[in-house]
């Protein structure tokens, strides 16, 4: 890194990416920053700047020599499991600075010796005392998925046969009878497609073929309201609470309320001509399975529906996954969050392929817009109304 570069990162002051310390601090709270940073996107502590002021205060040897000594202990023997860090000495305008590189770990979550995990908040830092949010940073670590978690006291027997008669015959070409004949019963099927586990369902199982999904988790649904206004007020057109049923029956639940609620245009001048949506109707497709299928199921929320009179917004609980950006998604990037849901879905949903549904929206429609609002660990597309 060049003087110029740090002398820019400096000047922008801290972040979540960024932190100062003038000198060291203690064992136990340098820890907790490093633990922090590997948690999160990682990051660098720069040391010799005043966190207040942003001004310089250059390190002597012996402190420079202390830092490295005590960085490489912390981040070996006090933070478990241990992570690599790379140093670099700076100077600018004779001001000496250490600058540490903390990398997004890959084996998370990471702790102390007390077994805190922190994660940065901001420019600060924070406990993670939730289940939720420390089975998401195993699922960063690809140690668990959500849609692999036992549902217990599930049954199989609450399958919904006729979307299971569908899957069957779009996958193999072939009904629940014929594996019957085959002496393969549905216990079976579903463990080799690690839907199921010893006559009970796995999340993505319950998804997709339960009966009774909604007594197990209802906030894995969509909730959708029709406002009149622009802004979220009590004047409702039209509401409906999560719907019930698997995945199916809530995407076609979805479309319907879209559609009831969706202006319709004539698609010639002539007389008796024909009408469709004011924002085409593959657009929402698109949008819907691709909000039911990569939405983050460690969080416990519904995806929600709002129909304002100047735009749609879709908003989806999670925020986008490892290094994803907005940019790779418009250009058909894709990191998979629920590979076992998706290689079911795309036989039950008007899934079209890997990557390119919102991509394909914009080719549909361009008044679209994406974002990722990490802070509130969604993520929203909005539609513009016509």
């Amino acid at each position: 890194m060049t003087e110029q570069e740090l002398l820019k990162i400096i000047d922008l002051g801290e972040s979540s990416k960024v932190q100062f310390k003038e000198r060291l601090p203690s064992n136990e709270q340098l820890a907790h920053e490093l633990i922090a940073f590997s948690n999160s996107q990682g990051g660098k502590i720069i040391f010799g700047v005043n966190d207040k002021t942003g001004g310089l205060n250059g390190l002597s040897f012996s402190e420079i020599q202390e830092i490295n000594q005590k960085i490489v202990n912390i981040a070996t023997q006090k933070i478990y499991p241990s992570i690599i860090i790379k140093t670099e000495t700076i100077e600018i305008n004779n001001n000496k600075l250490i600058v540490i590189d903390i990398e997004e770990g890959i084996s998370k979550p990471y702790k102390d010796s007390n077994g805190i995990i922190y994660v940065k908040n901001g420019s600060d830092k924070r406990k993670v005392t939730s289940n939720d949010e420390i089975a998401r940073l195993l699922h960063q670590s690809g140690s668990i998925f959500a849609e692999e978690l036992y549902v217990k006291d599930s049954s199989i027997t609450d399958i919904d046969s006729e979307q299971f008669d569908i899957f069957l015959y779009r996958k193999y070409h072939k009904k629940l009878d014929d594996f019957t004949q085959e002496n393969i019963d549905i216990s079976q099927i579903f463990e080799n497609l690690n839907l199921a586990k010893e006559g009970s369902f796995l999340l993505a199982g319950l998804l997709c073929f339960s009966k009774k999904r909604q007594l197990f988790f209802p906030q894995y649904s969509i909730q959708c309201v029709c406002i009149d206004g622009t802004i979220i007020n009590n004047s409702f057109l039209d509401n409906e609470y999560a719907f019930d049923g698997p995945i199916y029956t809530v995407f076609q639940k979805t479309m319907d309320f879209i559609g009831r609620n969706m202006k319709k245009v004539p698609e010639t001048n002539g007389f008796n001509s024909p009408t469709k949506w004011e924002i085409p109707f593959e657009v929402f497709e698109e949008l819907i399975v691709n909000a039911l299928v990569h939405r983050d199921y460690f969080i416990s929320a519904t995806i929600k529906v709002f129909i304002y009179s100047d735009r749609i917004e879709i908003i989806s609980p999670g925020k986008l996954p490892n290094s994803l950006t907005i940019d790779n998604i418009k250009n058909g990037v894709s990191v998979l969050r629920n590979p076992v849901l998706l290689s079911t879905v795309q036989h039950i949903l008007p899934y079209k392929g890997l990557g390119t549904g919102i991509r394909r929206s914009y080719s549909l429609y361009k008044d679209i817009t994406i974002e990722s609002e990490e802070s509130l660990n969604q993520f929203k597309v909005i539609i513009k109304r016509p």
